[in-house]
């Protein structure tokens, strides 16, 4: 659904030139919740106007509803933007017209008659709970009401697409769960592909399905969730179950297991305690529901020999668990 293929973006020219993004590679499958995470500066902002091509890049090519945008004239392009709606961070509704009339906005330029933008209008603000304030200005709405009016305006024009310029950013964290929930409402009733850029590892935890992490305007890992949970070394998965620096202990072995799926339900712990004699120590744990299934990252202090921890992460492992040894006390 969306490609971008060895994208490269920079401002600037000569030594000074920054390069926002650097041979992008990006894949987007048709119907998913995709989160491209990263920190200031590491070019979301630019990846995701570069979709639309609001940043043209200065080279790759970039094929969304199989068609290449970097291809198309100025008036193909406009009409393919029509399928892409925008979500963006600061809401940028007109002040000086209704909710209706923002929702509507998005219809005027397309050119549609005004019986048809008004019932449109209505039906999207249905959609996105906002019915009862369809009549009143920005002025009078909340911050997350605000950045609804802004999702039923991305809607209007029945996008195949809907891109997410760190649309929760400024929102409080209940109101930004509540985003999150109409998102995924909506990619699920209108059957919608949306990119999300982010900063907030809770976002993609929250509603994503595949996520890539951007650095210096590279891909350094991208994935489905569920499918980088279980990869050894994965950033991305670290990140989802942050437990913290790793303790040094004498003697002992430290290891985390990543448990997804159905063994996030076993007692393994126990077990392993009871089977190998151990008293093990849990040092730290983070269980969170990914892609509606129960995962998370369990740090654990084996104490004792190293042939003993060796046998017992063993049988961990013959039990298709990921385990990492992440620090190895002086023996």
């Amino acid at each position: 659904m969306i490609s971008l293929q060895n994208v490269s973006k920079s401002f600037g020219s000569g030594p000074s030139a920054v390069i926002a993004l650097d041979r992008v590679d990006l894949e987007v499958a048709d119907g998913e919740i995709f989160g491209v995470v990263g920190q200031s500066g590491a070019g979301k902002s630019t990846l995701i106007r570069s979709v639309n091509l609001l940043e043209r890049p200065d080279s790759g090519t970039i094929t969304v509803n199989e068609r290449e945008l970097t291809s198309l004239s100025d008036a193909e392009l406009r009409v393919e933007r029509r399928r892409i709606g925008m979500i963006f961070q600061h809401f940028n509704l007109l002040s000086s017209r209704t909710v209706r009339g923002n929702v509507e906005l998005a219809l005027e330029v397309t050119g549609a008659e005004r019986r048809e933008r008004r019932r449109r209008a209505d039906e999207i603000l249905d959609l996105v709970g906002l019915t009862a304030k369809a009549g009143v200005y920005p002025t009078q709405l909340s911050g997350g009401q605000k950045q609804r009016v802004g999702i039923a305006r991305a809607l209007a024009a029945n996008p195949r697409v809907l891109l997410s310029d760190e649309a929760t950013s400024a929102l409080d964290p209940e109101t930004t769960r509540s985003i999150l929930e109409l998102v995924r409402t909506i990619n699920r009733e209108l059957g919608l592909t949306v990119l999300l850029i982010t900063h907030e590892m809770d976002v993609v935890k929250t509603v994503c399905d595949s996520a890539a992490l951007l650095e210096a305007g590279r891909i350094v890992e991208q994935g489905p969730l569920v499918s980088l949970i279980s990869t050894a070394g994965s950033r991305l998965a670290r990140d989802l179950f942050p437990l913290g620096p790793v303790p040094r202990h004498a003697g002992s072995t430290v290891i985390e297991i990543t448990f997804s799926g159905g063994s996030a339900d076993r007692p393994v712990i126990a077990q392993l305690s009871r089977n190998h004699g151990l008293d093990v120590s849990i040092l730290g744990a983070v269980i969170e529901t990914i892609g509606g299934n129960q995962a998370g990252r369990t740090r654990l202090q084996i104490p004792g020999s190293a042939a003993g921890a060796r046998a017992a992460i063993d049988d961990l492992r013959s039990q298709g668990l990921l385990v990492e040894v992440v620090g190895e006390g002086n023996r």
